[in-house]
């Protein structure tokens, strides 16, 4: 009886042990958590935004967090209510602190936040840069909403369109001074600009109103009190077009001066729809977001480093390439006028 009871126990080991290895090989991340494509369930990821309760933020927190509840993450949000060079920088000390697997980051500059995030590193926090990026070493993956080169030729058609054959005076209204999306851009519009078919546009100012919605709508009225003859506004921000907009809207300038940008359609759909903005751009910042999230996800787990050619799969969106300097590229923003703005949600 007690050689049966033995042989007994052997067996159901056995059993047992198989059972454990089949399970490894569906799905075990070696560490007892399950995976979702190759990422570790359990990892802890924190959207760090350049400024929280700004709309655009908000749709990208909205799609983080739905990616990281897919791999079965914990998800958190935080960061300063004003956007400022060195704002993130208390943030990031403690989030770091508290044994944040992946920081998620849209940077206010690109040098400002650079040693907090090193440290964060050297302490085995990865980190993702998303939407504005830091200088390449202070960070493991950027995930780009579209190359600077792409919007800036879809914001000089979009004014040049908006204006008309005459062309004239235009300006731009951007975000902080500091902000390295928001200058790479600039840069490339004055590129784009200073081509043959963009002869009759004249950049006479560029102004900054630091993504606060009051300072944004002082900044647009100022240029038309110093440019009376302005001919059109680009805002590659979200708060800047919104309160950009919000100032046309109201002023005898509605339907005189043109105006595009970087927005929401949530944001800008009412504008459109009486006229005070023809047309702007975007992409998805839900998508980005989500796709940050995956990166993150990815990044934390191995199954990528940040190299070159290195590819993990986001989710919904599918698979995608790690490119030079640890860049991961979205796509091409999308135009928003009369004739779309309804089909979409964001």
């Amino acid at each position: 009886m007690k050689k049966a009871l033995t042989v007994t126990l052997a067996t159901l080991l056995v059993v047992s042990l198989s059972a454990c290895a089949e399970d490894g090989d569906s799905g075990s991340d070696g560490g007892g958590g399950e995976t979702t494509n190759g990422i570790k369930s359990g990892l802890k990821i924190a959207f760090l935004p350049k400024q929280v309760n700004n709309p655009y933020f908000t749709s990208a927190g909205t799609g983080g967090k739905a990616a990281v509840g897919e791999f079965k993450g914990t998800y958190s949000e935080t960061g300063p209510s004003e956007a400022s060079p060195s704002a993130q920088v208390s943030y990031i000390n403690t989030l770091s602190q508290q044994d944040t697997d992946v920081i998620v980051v849209s940077a206010n500059d690109k040098d400002a936040i650079c040693g907090a995030l090193t440290e964060a590193k050297s302490g085995g926090t990865k980190v993702v840069t998303f939407d504005s990026d830091t200088k390449p070493e202070c960070r493991d993956v950027f995930v780009n909403q579209a190359t600077a080169d792409g919007i800036a030729k879809s914001q000089i058609k979009l004014i040049s369109e908006a204006v008309g054959a005459e062309g004239g005076k235009i300006a731009i209204l951007s975000a902080t001074a500091n902000a390295t999306n928001q200058n790479a851009w600039i840069e490339k519009m004055k590129t784009e600009l200073a081509k043959p078919e963009y002869s009759k546009l004249q950049l006479v100012a560029t102004v900054y109103g630091d993504d606060n919605d009051q300072k944004s709508f002082q900044e647009a009225q100022g240029l038309l009190a110093k440019y009376p003859d302005l001919k059109g506004i680009i805002s590659p921000t979200t708060v800047g077009i919104a309160a950009a907009a919000r100032y046309l809207q109201g002023s005898t300038y509605k339907g005189k001066v043109a105006l595009t940008g970087l927005g929401t359609p949530n944001q800008m759909r009412a504008f459109v729809k009486d006229g005070t903005c023809k047309a702007f751009a975007l992409w998805n910042p839900e998508e980005l977001g989500y796709l940050a999230a995956y990166a993150a996800g990815a990044l934390a787990s191995g199954t990528i480093t940040g190299k070159q050619g290195d590819k993990f799969t986001a989710g919904k969106l599918g698979e995608y390439t790690v490119g030079a300097n640890g860049e991961v590229l979205l796509g091409d923003p999308t135009t928003f006028d009369a004739s779309n703005i309804d089909k979409f949600n964001f």
